[in-house]
């Protein structure tokens, strides 16, 4: 009990001083320069109203592709069934900046598509599906695993069409797991930066941009905090609703779950062809178009990158991302053990997935004006971003623990240290391995945080592409980039799939 109170200093420290004491002095700032004229400018009232109808429009055509696309995965076997359902995990380990660029190598002003989509909202609404969509697939998937087949084949038997039986008994079972994830997409959707940022171009940039821009561009820090405090109320509001969904979804019961059939008849060849082309087209093209337009940038180009920036670049994406991989498994491993017998402490490790980044980043700057330039800083606001990916995967492995083979050990004669280091351990080393690869693809492709706190000195992959775009004759450089920064990702994902992959043989 001692060890586990000494354990959760250091990340209960991190979230206090790195998350909660910014966001209340956010709130602060905000409530300080509250005026209702303020909501009610056209300019700004505009910003607000697009941030809530792009996060809406992106839920409302997230469910209507993804419902159809998750009943074909779930219900057809067909090759490559496994290999797909992996893949969808690949859009979360992927930099916005590179999502972005996907998007503009497709529909920009010289898209392969030859459909210019700039200065549209459709340009940010196909973005937006890019991340996503697969997780109302992945949910979608989940839930209808989780109809039981008896009851299925009951309804059958009585006579009721496919279409009957799907809206008396698989739909009221699947709707929770969609709404829980439907509640995550405003979220990530509301609260996105970087995608907005690119994609939005001046009239369909959201509330997120509209911060930065006051912040580093007008240094109205009122305004600013004004908009941050609408942006936390209108996530936690969302958050919350999420994590009712989920406690209630936690009850989980035992079924016998339907296993996927091959497709019969034409129609079901035809639906299943057609929901793949679709998840294809949504998350999978705008990563194919960051690869063949790196490819065809030409050797001089990859060659060019070679220079003083791009070394630099380089280098400083590679020790930011080792040094918070470092941090984030200490202390992921301290909040994961730490927090086995506190709810409390399990939910906080959530925090940093609801509060947007800009905000995070905000916060800081307001409330420490005179560590601004300091590395640490920017470090502690990385490890803030990726260390919630390790203790997340711990608690689970910790939870799936079997606590027999402990006490087993100790009765042998295992010391506490030897019992950890022989038995518990061997087990957590896997889950351990999956956090820190989600935990090192996002500080490789971390924008909001960085754009706001870094110095020249300290510039990124994600802040060089960022400026690339904005030079005349720089695009395919920024492409060149993107696929170099894909490829990082990759090794991420790669990890995250192999030590998957492990744990389901072990």
């Amino acid at each position: 009990m001692v060890l586990s109170r000494a354990l959760i200093v250091p990340p209960a420290i991190l979230l206090a001083a790195g998350l909660v004491a910014p966001l209340v002095r956010v709130l602060a700032e905000g409530a300080g320069g509250f005026d209702f004229a303020l909501l009610v400018d056209p300019y700004l009232g505009w910003r607000l109203a697009w941030s809530f109808i792009q996060a809406g429009v992106t839920c409302v055509l997230a469910l209507a592709i993804g419902l159809p696309l998750s009943w074909a995965l779930a219900r057809f076997d067909f090759t490559l069934r496994t290999f797909v359902l992996r893949a969808l995990m690949l859009p979360f380990v992927m930099p916005t900046l590179v999502a972005a660029i996907g998007v503009l190598a497709i529909f920009g002003p010289h898209g392969v598509a030859g459909i210019n989509l700039q200065d549209t909202p459709w340009l940010l609404l196909y973005g937006n599906l890019f991340y996503n969509l697969p997780l109302v697939v992945r949910a979608g998937v989940d839930g209808f695993a989780a109809v039981p087949a008896s009851q299925l084949a009951a309804a059958r038997t009585l006579g009721a069409s496919r279409v009957r039986a799907f809206l008396r008994v698989e739909w009221p079972l699947v709707r929770p797991w969609l709404a829980s994830a439907l509640c995550l997409v405003f979220v990530y959707c509301f609260a996105g930066f970087g995608l907005a940022l690119l994609l939005g171009g001046q009239r369909y940039a959201t509330v997120e941009v509209e911060i930065y821009t006051l912040v580093a561009y007008e240094l109205n820090f009122a305004d600013a905090g004004l908009l941050a405090l609408v942006n936390l109320v209108a996530s936690g509001a969302v958050a919350l609703a999420y994590a009712w969904r989920e406690k209630r979804l936690s009850v989980a019961l035992k079924v016998e779950p339907l296993a996927p059939q091959k497709p019969q008849t034409l129609a079901e060849h035809l639906g299943l062809a057609a929901a793949l082309a679709t998840l294809a087209f949504v998350s999978f093209a705008p990563l194919a178009a960051v690869a063949a337009s790196g490819l065809a940038a030409g050797w001089d180009v990859w060659m060019g990158l070679w220079n003083e920036e791009g070394r630099l670049a380089l280098f400083n994406t590679l020790r930011f991302t080792a040094t918070t991989a470092l941090l984030a498994g200490l202390f992921g491993v301290a909040h994961a053990l730490a927090a086995r017998r506190s709810v409390f402490w399990r939910a906080a490790a959530f925090l940093p997935f609801i509060v947007s980044p800009v905000c995070v980043a905000f916060g800081l700057l307001l409330l420490y004006p005179e560590f601004t330039a300091s590395l640490p800083l920017l470090i502690g606001a990385y490890l803030l971003l990726a260390y919630p990916f390790v203790a997340k995967s711990l608690a689970a492995a910790l939870d799936a623990e079997p606590p027999e083979l402990a006490r087993a050990a100790r009765t042998l004669g295992a010391s506490p240290w030897r019992a950890f280091w022989r038995v518990r351990w061997p087990l957590m080393r896997p889950a351990l391995s999956r956090g820190l690869a989600f935990a090192a693809a996002t500080a490789v492709g971390e924008f909001a945080v960085t754009l706001f706190l870094s110095r020249p000195e300290w510039l990124t992959l994600t802040t060089l592409i960022y400026q690339l775009l904005g030079r005349p004759g720089s695009a395919a450089a920024a492409q060149a980039l993107a696929t170099l920064l894909m490829a990082l990702s990759l090794i991420a994902f790669w990890l995250i799939e192999r030590q998957a992959a492990h744990a389901r043989t072990r």
